[in-house]
């Protein structure tokens, strides 16, 4: 396949008499661009391993997935999933920025610090490889019509490097990585549109929580680092492949994106030091009120130990803090004033009798996590809802002192609502809660679980349930219906 010393497949064999990465390409290439590149040989193909200043990925790479502009090796590009990254690549560009100052010797202005909190602060920055093909070259990149290179040594002849030239025939065609090259090219404009207009982006770009306010001197003096160091030392790494065609384009996506296991949840939010609300559950609810968090869910109630999965931990402080099933997004701006009165929610949550305790979920409905969404729930609505009622604040206050007086043992009939007749809700006291509940007429699930062999377990369908055991919650504490808000 490749010329070969032995049995390995070898990169340059000579020194300086060879112009090319086996031979001398025909003739050389206008406007070509040195790289300097590692030869490697990926399961014994030839691969380049390069670094890219990060202004200039986008403008030597494309992406195969607009069926107008040739064969498609790629899926569509979902906006949402590049603005994250978009954020997260910003913040890493002042975090380099910062790190600059620091290395060598410049005072770090408090405003690099600040931009980073609301941004989302982070011990470490890293974006992983991207994957990249340039296809009209022969395969390996060898023989007439590759790429053009020479070996770089070192004073004692070791080979230390590879220069090659691009030109503008070759195309990094974006294998694995097509969001992380839109994502760059968002903070680009992001940095562009601040150092130019002053201003923050009020729509494009939106990569910042203040959106069209004016940028501070202070400020504009670490985006102007910022964007310093996306054009030099702020580098991506890119390993390509050379004359790919595309069904093997389609092949190395498919391998690099489904053969890889996906990281347990809990895992995930337990190694994540980013995310303001990963924070407070670490440092308010396990560090100060003495929640026990575990990463793996006991198979039975009998072995539960009290202690809440991390992963409906924080799916039950999403909720509170933002109505929503996963922390992406999250941000210190919005989450930090939000603190307090979540923390009021939870230090009432503790008091629940058995709560917390050996084999809590035997003892209390309040250790399944859709009760606790259910309470988180109520908690958003009272305080962060846009569509608040006016005496919120008086509301939220019956509710935290009503949760008290709520029986959460498996015995209350509430719990069990649809598994009564009309004549056993009305002998348990229940016939007002239908005014609170959904029309039982209508085609929406009800199915929120069952009472069995004493204790009522609820159904897996958080996103259905959710909303009828906080209207059961809000009949019994008498606060406003939410179908007559």
């Amino acid at each position: 396949m490749y010329p070969k010393i032995g049995e390995l497949p070898s990169p340059l064999r000579t020194q300086q008499d060879l112009d090319s990465l086996d031979v001398l390409a025909d003739a050389g290439d206008v406007n070509e661009t040195p790289f300097n590149v590692f030869i490697g040989h990926n399961l014994g193909h030839r691969v380049f391993t390069m670094s890219v200043p990060f202004r200039k990925f986008a403008d030597i790479s494309a992406v195969a997935n607009d069926r107008e502009n040739g064969p498609v090796a790629q899926r569509q590009l979902d906006e949402g999933h590049a603005k994250k990254l978009a954020v997260y690549m910003v913040k890493g560009l002042v975090s380099a920025a910062k790190m600059k100052r620091m290395i060598t010797g410049k005072e770090v202005p408090q405003t690099f610090d600040a931009l980073l909190r609301l941004l989302g602060e982070q011990p470490y920055f890293s974006l992983q490889p991207l994957v990249c093909n340039i296809r009209n070259v022969p395969m390996g990149g060898t023989g007439a019509g590759g790429i053009r290179g020479i070996r770089l040594e070192t004073q004692s002849g070791e080979t230390a490097s590879f220069k090659v030239f691009l030109s503008e025939r070759h195309i990094l065609w974006v294998v694995d990585g097509q969001h992380r090259r839109h994502a760059a090219d968002l903070a680009m404009k992001f940095l562009d549109q601040v150092r130019q207009s002053g201003k923050y982006p009020g729509k494009g770009a939106v990569l910042f929580v203040e959106k069209g306010r004016q940028v501070t001197e202070e400020e504009m003096l670490v985006w102007n680092e910022a964007y310093d160091a996306a054009r030099s030392y702020a580098t991506l790494t890119v390993e390509v492949h050379l004359g790919l065609d595309v069904d093997q384009e389609r092949q190395l996506f498919h391998d690099l994106n489904r053969l890889g296991k996906k990281v347990d949840a809990s895992l995930a939010f337990q190694f994540d030091g980013s995310n303001p609300i990963t924070h407070f559950i670490k440092r308010n609810l396990a560090g100060d009120l003495g929640i026990s968090v575990t990463d793996a869910e006991p198979k039975e109630w009998s072995d539960d130990t009290g202690a809440l999965v991390l992963k409906d931990l924080v799916a039950i402080n999403a909720t509170a803090f933002l109505n929503k099933g996963n922390v992406a997004g999250a941000t210190p701006a919005v989450i930090e004033p939000r603190e307090e009165a979540v923390l009021e929610l939870w230090n009432r949550i503790i008091e629940i009798p058995h709560f917390g305790s050996h084999k809590a979920k035997e003892k209390t409905v309040a250790a399944q996590p859709v009760v606790l969404k259910a309470l988180a729930k109520i908690a958003y609505d009272l305080n962060f809802n846009n569509r608040r009622p006016d005496n919120a604040t008086e509301l939220y206050e019956k509710f935290l002192t009503g949760i008290g007086e709520i029986d959460f043992s498996h015995d209350n009939p509430m719990w069990n609502y649809y598994g009564m007749t009309h004549e056993e809700r009305i002998e348990n006291g229940l016939e007002t809660l239908a005014d609170f509940l959904p029309d039982e007429t209508s085609t929406a699930n009800r199915d929120i679980g069952s009472k069995q062999a004493g204790f009522v377990r609820f159904g897996a369908k958080h996103n259905d349930i959710v909303p009828l055991l906080t209207d059961m919650i809000r009949w019994k504490l008498q606060l406003p219906n939410r179908r007559e808000a």
